[in-house]
Order: structure tokens, then sequence, then C-alpha cells
């Protein structure tokens, strides 16, 4: 994945975009803050997944759960973040356990200085922003009236500008970085190698669900530090 960097900030309300949703309960909440906005908190238990990282830290005598991009992570390490998405009564089925309550964050740093800049680079993140990109093994039917990833690609000026919707796989998510949540999504198909689409919402999304989703075509985004995304979606719902 190509992104997850700049600054983590604000709430989402949830929904399931097409696909099934993420937790038994919807309410969502943003994480309390102190009077800087960063936290600081103390690795008690990590519980590693595919693509995330699971967090039991304390902060203040507080516990909470937290939950990132995957990364290395070791017990008894202190961490640092701002905000993040609260789902309730999430389930993790790779785990297979409940959780009662879990805050999905874009990343967390072991410096707080990293966080007191209004833009952050990947390398200020203990979590991996730059990743190469894999293609996976997907075999999706395109949505009715949709598009495929592929047809995106090979006529993205035809599409700028203009609403469409592709239904595809989720492979990558952040939550709350530049007050959106960012998500990564094949659908198998792709054109010159490009095969990976970039999409911004205020929804949340679990990795694997396959999603039905709509937004805008936006063309050359160039977020600096080197990411700039060639054909990505705004406003995706």
């Amino acid at each position: 994945m190509k992104l997850f960097l700049i600054s983590i900030g604000i709430v989402f309300v949830m929904s399931n975009c097409g696909g099934q949703e993420q937790a038994q309960g919807q309410t969502q909440t943003q994480v309390n803050v102190n009077s800087s906005g960063i936290h600081k908190a103390i690795a008690l238990e990590v519980l590693q997944t595919t693509s995330y990282t699971y967090l039991r830290v304390k902060e203040n005598n507080i516990e909470n759960w937290l939950a990132v991009p995957k990364m290395e992570a070791k017990v008894g390490a202190t961490y640092y973040y701002k905000n993040g998405v609260e789902m309730k009564d999430f389930q993790s089925k790779e785990l297979g356990r409940n959780f009662e309550s879990v805050f999905f964050l874009g990343g967390v740093t072991t410096s707080p200085d990293a966080l007191k800049k209004p833009a952050q680079s990947a390398s200020s993140y203990t979590s991996t922003a730059k990743s190469t990109l894999v293609k996976r093994e997907i075999d999706v039917e395109p949505a009715e009236d949709g598009i495929t990833i592929a047809e995106l690609f090979s006529n993205k000026e035809k599409y700028e500008g203009k609403t469409v919707k592709i239904r595809a796989q989720v492979t990558k998510f952040s939550a709350a970085i530049m007050n959106k949540n960012w998500v990564h999504l094949q659908d198998g198909t792709e054109h010159n190698k490009k095969f990976d689409l970039v999409a911004t919402s205020a929804n949340v999304f679990k990795v694997g669900d396959t999603i039905t989703i709509t937004g805008k075509i936006a063309l050359n985004k160039d977020f600096g530090y080197g990411y700039l995304y060639e054909v990505m979606m705004e406003e995706a719902e």
C-alpha cells in the first residue's frame, strides 16, 4: 500500500458499503485526547494477524485495544498516536475473538515529535507505509452498471471527475488519516500492470470483504513525500 502517512484525525459513521458489516454494534466515538492531542501508551499485549497488529495498551491506568496496519511491536514498548475510529463489539475472524472495543489507527510512532508536525512522511510511523503492491488471486464479478479496475485505468481521462461504481475486494485499509479512511481495492483485472485502486471514504472497511463502491474519480493526486496517485476514487460510499 502506498499511503498511510500524514496526520491522523476524526470519527466516521460506519457503513458496510455493500460488503459485510464490520462489527455487531455500530456505535463509534472518537478517542479521548489530552491537551496536546497526543496519546502515550504502553503495550501490554501484542496480537498479530495477516494485515493488522492489535495492541492492548495502558494509558493513565486505562486499558484499550488499538489496531494498526501490521507492524513489529513489543510488549513493554511505549507508543504515541493521535485519535482513531472506535469499533464496538468488533469481531476478528482471524483471531477468533470478539473485542468489546477497538480503536483503529493509521499507525503509531515511537516518538511524540513525529505527531507534532502538520504532515508526516512514511518513515515517521513504525508501520510500513510504502509496501510493495502484490496482485492477489481475486475473481470478482463486475457490478451491475459498473466498471472494472482495468477499464478505469485504460480509460482514465474518460472517467476523470465522474462517479463510477466498482465491485472489488478490500486488500488493505487504514483509518483516520487526513480526516479520511483509506482503502486499497482489487478485482482481479489489470491494465498495463495496474491493478490496485486507492479510494478515500468516511466508511469503515474490512480486509478480505468484497464490496460494491461508488465514488468520484480523480487523476494525478499528489500528497507529497512521493505519494502520487495516477488514479484514485474520492468520497467513496
